[in-house]
């Protein structure tokens, strides 16, 4: 059985125990309501019948830049939000707003928070999306331990309002099954075609590196600056 089988296998499980594809939402404990399950109809799905180019990627940076870092990371990642609470700053700092960095960030959808938070980070659009993410990552610890689904839901929804979403709009993007099937083609797609088994990993100019670091990854970059 291949990795694209047992995800979705996996997802699907999990959604007939308690929370299935419908047009709506679930109800849940709490202020709000749990998201559908969207991967019960991924499962059913090929990637090949999906028009993943309608996601853009989220870029930062002068598209002019000599180099390109595309990272992938998951939204409950540890090791994702310290590289985006340390050395994320430094990158931007120094390279990405200097104009020396082209920088892509692509979701990576291991577990159905993942995605659920993907879904609000995308919710308001381009502009927003970095913004977001920050705050995804710095309260990681918390929305991610929430408890139930819906606890968790509920979580999200609270990061989203801060960011200035209303709660029409919040309900509208996590109740998208058809979003939700679009962006996991879209992950599972990008990660087949660079090999992503884990996370965070990164491209740099096309070539394949691990959560080395700051240091590492600078002196990686400033090679092909031929700094």
């Amino acid at each position: 059985m291949n990795r694209r089988n047992i995800l979705l296998g996996g997802f699907a499980f999990v959604g007939l125990g308690g929370w299935a594809l419908t047009s709506g939402l679930v109800g849940g404990g709490g202020g709000g309501s749990t998201p559908v399950n969207p991967l019960v109809g991924a499962a059913n799905a090929q990637s090949s019948d999906i028009d993943t180019s309608v996601v853009p990627d989220m870029v930062l940076g002068s598209d002019d830049a000599p180099v390109t870092v595309i990272e992938y990371a998951s939204y409950t990642c540890p090791h994702c939000a310290r590289f985006h609470e340390s050395d994320f700053k430094q990158l931007k700092a120094n390279y990405i707003d200097t104009g020396k960095v082209k920088f892509i960030y692509r979701e990576v959808y291991f577990d159905r928070y993942g995605l659920w938070a993907s879904m609000i980070a995308r919710c308001a659009g381009e502009e927003k999306f970095f913004g977001i993410s920050d705050m995804l990552y710095k309260g990681q610890s918390e929305w991610t331990r929430a408890g139930e689904p819906s606890a968790i839901a509920d979580e999200l929804r609270k990061i989203g309002l801060l960011a200035g979403l209303d709660k029409e709009t919040l309900d509208a993007c996590l109740s998208d099954a058809t979003q939700a099937e679009t962006l996991y083609a879209w992950y599972q797609q990008n990660a087949e075609a660079d090999g992503i088994t884990s996370t965070p990993s990164f491209l740099i100019n096309g070539e394949k590196y691990g959560n080395e670091g700051y240091a590492a990854m600078a002196a990686v970059i400033d090679t092909a600056l031929g700094s």
